[in-house]
């Protein structure tokens, strides 16, 4: 599944808090987000897909998650925030090479084609991580080491990148073949971006064979790469992204342009990523994988880089100018996502709320993200009720209603389209510093419950206001539309 991920370390952020975000981008997945009790989560996982069953242990955490409504393919829960404040996003579909997959296959189901065969089991995949992984783990370092284990034991059928915070740390692992993986610690003035390709360009292996400080592995990587001649470095540096991604005519239109841009947002003064004398392009292979920011992130930075359809570029789909340019590069804010996250803890925070869910469905160019407090029995109607049938009663419908209006009608919906991004922003922000002053002063915690309804409501009356107006936008755009002084 085609993805962007944003992972900010805490010295990076406005607020000192970490952060993981990512688009998930299906096929128009309609999804919501839910609290899973500790009773409903499952002690053997059996996947739709790979038709893998796997024991899992009697003392699950409480956690949020965002499935898919309909379960035909399985769970997909996507992302969430356990109770012990440790956040998870998983998976961005990542590129390999034909060397890594040759050496390590993918773990695929294979259906039995005789009487007396049996079916085999694949490994595990987006589908099963953070169900598999999420109740368990009180680090984003346990986060990388449990879900290693199991790849390590079952392997996977796809390429993927998953991210793990807590008040401290964040961790990024990507997966190598069926069983290889490896692990790195963002640095805590940095941010990583992630667009669809393997995407580490440092690693310090005697540190993941040693004291483990940032970098982690499976236990036979170094053999990996020697035994099938995996190294393609020169001088002695070590590029995992050389030996185990791509550098594909594709990436060039599909992964590396949206690199650019986050690139691009984060470092305007440190890095020249325009006009004749650029350091990169948006067809660069070299573009860093973690950059010092110029100016601390906050959460609007993170939602501005994936709505992003390279505003301020030739490359924008919607501009009016003939640039020849336009629309040739894969937009990060697309029109397919089903969910986007912001997985924020606050490490200043008294523990009971730490945890903030920025939740954003469907395309993030036009709806807007609302932050709830993660730590709480059960989610807002307004946020859990969703079905498959198309709605206004709910925020996953009714954002994903706005997007194809607004889509349509560009120019006349975009004021209307910032003014409710922005209002959603300001006022979610404010009822956020009023519970958190509250419940700081109160010691009353269950008022996170109160705070994510008054959350909720705020989002539903902003949400309406906005459709109406981009209902009324499109129909005055009708192409039937006509007056009778039209003669």
């Amino acid at each position: 599944m085609s993805c962007t991920t944003v992972l900010v370390g805490k010295k990076a952020s406005n607020d000192n808090s970490t952060m993981i975000a990512r688009t998930d981008d299906g096929h128009f997945d309609v999804k919501k987000l839910i609290v899973v009790d500790p009773k409903k989560q499952p002690r053997k996982y059996k996947s739709v897909i790979s038709h893998l069953e796997v024991e899992l242990p009697d003392d699950p955490m409480r956690y949020t998650a965002c499935p898919s409504v309909d379960r035909k393919n399985g769970i997909w829960a996507a992302t969430g925030i356990n109770a012990a404040n440790v956040g998870m996003t998983a998976t961005e579909t990542i590129t390999s090479n034909p060397r890594v997959l040759a050496a390590d296959p993918l773990v695929e189901y294979k259906k039995a084609t005789g009487r007396r065969e049996k079916d085999t089991p694949g490994g595990i995949g987006e589908e099963d991580i953070v169900v598999l992984v999420l109740p368990y783990i009180r680090t984003a370092r346990e986060g990388v080491i449990r879900l290693g284990e199991l790849l390590e034991k079952y392997g996977t059928y796809e390429s993927n990148g998953i991210a793990f915070n807590d008040a401290d740390e964040v961790w990024w692992l990507e997966t190598i073949g069926g069983h290889h993986w490896m692990a790195r610690r963002i640095p805590d003035d940095a941010c990583a971006i992630n667009p669809n390709q393997f995407g580490m360009d440092a690693f310090d292996l005697d540190d993941a064979f040693g004291a483990r400080r940032a970098h982690l592995c499976s236990a036979d990587l170094r053999e990996f790469i020697r035994d099938n001649h995996l190294d393609l470095n020169q001088g002695g540096a070590f590029n995992p992204r050389d030996v185990f991604g791509s550098r594909t005519d594709m990436d060039h239109i599909y992964n590396t342009p949206r690199a650019w841009f986050m690139g691009r947002y984060l470092t305007p003064r440190s890095h020249r990523w325009d006009g004749e004398n650029a350091e990169f392009t948006p067809e660069s292979d070299d573009i860093p994988w973690a950059l010092v920011p110029d100016r601390k992130v906050t959460v609007e930075d993170v939602k501005y880089m994936l709505s992003s359809h390279y505003q301020g570029t030739p490359y924008n789909p919607y501009t009016s100018q003939d640039t020849g340019r336009r629309g040739m590069y894969r937009s990060i804010g697309i029109n397919r996502t089903g969910v986007t996250s912001v997985c924020q803890i606050r490490g200043d925070m008294p523990e009971a709320i730490r945890g903030i869910e920025w939740i954003c469905f469907c395309s993030t160019a036009f709806d807007a993200i609302l932050p709830v407090y993660a730590n709480v029995a059960a989610m807002p109607k307004y946020l859990s009720r969703v079905t498959l049938d198309a709605s206004t009663e709910n925020f996953y419908w009714a954002s994903r209603l706005i997007g194809v209006l607004a889509d349509h009608n560009y120019a006349a919906c975009v004021q209307q389209i910032e003014r409710y991004q922005s209002a959603v922003f300001t006022r979610g922000r404010q009822l956020l510093r009023e519970y958190d002053r509250r419940m700081a002063e109160s010691g009353d915690f269950s008022l996170t419950a109160e705070a994510n309804e008054k959350l909720a409501e705020m989002a539903k009356e902003q949400t309406v206001d906005t459709l109406n107006k981009v209902l009324l936008s499109a129909s005055e755009n009708m192409k039937n539309g006509y007056n009778r002084a039209d003669n």
